[in-house]
């Protein structure tokens, strides 16, 4: 590629892809009793199943931005050594990340005249994210310069569809998605939430099954109704929160169904984990509109 793109932790993308694409991942941090973490470091991998472990032994994680600091001293390197710089980021419907990270980028443009420093919100999440970064990787690789991935991202961010559903909702309360009271109710009555981000890049509820297969057959109904032909040409991303049988589950229904050949599966990271907890669920596909 003739620039380097960075993106963050949110994107939720396999660390040997990451690695074979050459990008830079700014990781967010999260925090239990005292005690920091970061996943997604360069040269590291992260027992992201030891994170889902802990939730359900009872931790509670908060989560933060990433580290300003390295951020710049990252940035700095690749502007030093003559390169252009797309970043690809978290929605910011869900967290600071974008902003912060694009406000630093302004204010170091005027110090390297000659290199080009672009930004894009995604509005996406998790695997969301990811994939419109796999889309920009593949345009680069094509030829495509970085304000021809850029406005092509742009074009198309509102098309990647998210769905989502949980196992527990008494995570999504702790992170004020959802009521105290709807979250006792759903529990007690076995229902799901099947969830979309929006056009703003906000996690929101679409509608609520009774049981597990239910939801997680919910989410593959979405796709029939709203993806792109042809879609057993398109690439699929699964992330999903410790429930790798849930999530080969869908990637079978989504097989049989459109004969999708192309699956990515992986862990939602710890970041939006910590507020959708284990048992999370979510595909990601284009689509005619989220």
């Amino acid at each position: 590629m003739d620039f380097e793109i960075v993106t963050d932790s949110c994107c939720n993308l396999k660390e040997e892809m990451i690695e074979e694409f050459g990008l830079h991942i700014l990781p967010l941090t999260f925090m239990s009793e005292g005690e920091e973490y970061r996943s997604y470091l360069k040269g590291e991998v992260t027992d992201l199943s030891q994170f889902y472990t802990m939730m359900r032994e009872g931790k509670v994680f908060t989560t933060s931005l990433p580290n300003m600091a390295d951020t710049e001293l990252l940035l700095r390197e690749l502007l030093g050594a003559g390169r252009d710089v797309l970043y690809i980021g978290f929605s910011s419907g869900l967290s600071g990340t974008y902003e912060a990270t694009s406000l630093l980028m302004r204010e170091l443009a005027p110090e390297y005249p000659d290199r080009t420093l672009l930004a894009v919100d995604t509005l996406a999440a998790s695997g969301g994210q990811g994939l419109l970064v796999w889309h920009a990787v593949q345009k680069a690789r094509a030829g495509a310069s970085i304000e021809e991935v850029r406005d092509w991202l742009e074009a198309n961010k509102l098309k990647l569809a998210h769905w989502f559903t949980v196992d527990d909702l008494m995570f999504l309360f702790r992170g004020g998605r959802v009521s105290k009271t709807s979250a006792w109710a759903g529990t007690l009555l076995n229902i799901k939430p099947v969830m979309h981000v929006d056009d703003e890049g906000h996690l929101v509820p679409l509608e609520k099954v009774r049981g597990r297969k239910k939801s997680l057959n919910a989410l593959v109904d979405h796709m029939a109704a709203t993806a792109d032909e042809p879609i057993n040409e398109q690439t699929v991303f699964i992330t999903h929160g410790d429930c790798l049988a849930d999530a080969e589950y869908v990637a079978d229904q989504i097989r049989d169904r459109f004969g999708v050949r192309d699956i990515v599966i992986n862990y939602v990271d710890p970041v939006i984990g910590a507020h959708s907890g284990p048992g999370t669920m979510a595909l990601f596909f284009l689509a005619s509109g989220r």
